[in-house]
């Protein structure tokens, strides 16, 4: 009796370890960036998300930029946005005395995070304001397509600007939306075949006939929607091209632009 349940104890220590394994997150530079900026108070001037600057009282430009749009402005490059970042100001600005006096007026100031980060956490930052800013897209024309595609469907409402972030989703496997870009999408999408069953149905066949996957998706508070009657010819084709796209060297930051 006693080996028997040193036994059971060991397959229960297995399957626990196993379960943890699986349901680990796995996430990627950007989503690790945007919950990082969160936890170093980004948010409370660049506004929700890093989408809405809060008023800046003494600029000509009145508010602090936002990411999306506003941050390209400021930074020519992924370098610039390094260097933001980490020394609150590009080499270029800080040599110039127009832009200081301009800064001098604003109430707030951008605050150099250099000292506080490892290189990776900065890295993870890069990576999410320059996803963040919409800049880094696909060359190819159907790629990019499937970009407004999915822009026109609602799909980065939940996935997040390009499909790259991971929204909480409680109740989910892992707690969270899978980004397209990330190691979870091909554990979901095998093939082709299943990503247009996903974007037609909500759910894969494969999801479909298997009951714990099944639960797992009923169970989570944000559930994929079937698109079948909103597609139109030629909209799943781009998709994938986009998809395919972000599962490429080309898509990372740092190499787009």
């Amino acid at each position: 009796m006693p080996r028997t349940i040193s036994m059971l104890f060991a397959l229960a220590l297995v399957a626990g370890l196993v379960a943890v394994w699986w349901t680990r997150p796995r996430l990627t530079a950007p989503e690790r960036g945007r919950r990082l900026a969160a936890d170093l108070g980004c948010f409370a001037c660049h506004g929700p998300g890093g989408l809405r600057g809060a008023a800046n009282p003494g600029r000509k430009d009145r508010t602090v930029p936002g990411f999306e749009g506003d941050v390209m402005m400021f930074a020519d490059d992924d370098a610039g946005v390094r260097a933001w970042i980490r020394d609150g100001v590009t080499p270029s600005r800080a040599a110039s005395g127009s832009w200081r006096r301009e800064r001098d007026a604003g109430a707030m100031r951008m605050p150099a995070f250099g000292k506080r980060i490892s290189e990776r956490e900065l890295d993870d930052l890069v990576a999410f304001v320059v996803v963040s800013s919409g800049e880094l897209e696909p060359a190819d024309a159907l790629a990019k397509a499937g970009l407004r595609t999915a822009e026109r469907l609602g799909c980065v409402g939940c996935h997040g600007t390009g499909g790259r972030f991971a929204q909480p989703n409680p109740g989910s496997l892992k707690g969270y939306l899978p980004p397209w870009d990330g190691p979870d999408f091909p554990e979901l999408v095998r093939d082709r075949a299943e990503f247009d069953q996903w974007v037609r149905e909500g759910r894969s066949h494969r999801f479909r006939e298997q009951p714990l996957a099944s639960a797992f998706l009923d169970r989570a508070v944000i559930r994929m929607p079937a698109f079948e009657r909103y597609l139109a010819a030629g909209d799943l084709d781009a998709l994938w091209a986009y998809a395919s796209w972000l599962r490429t060297p080309a898509s990372a930051p740092g190499t787009g632009r």
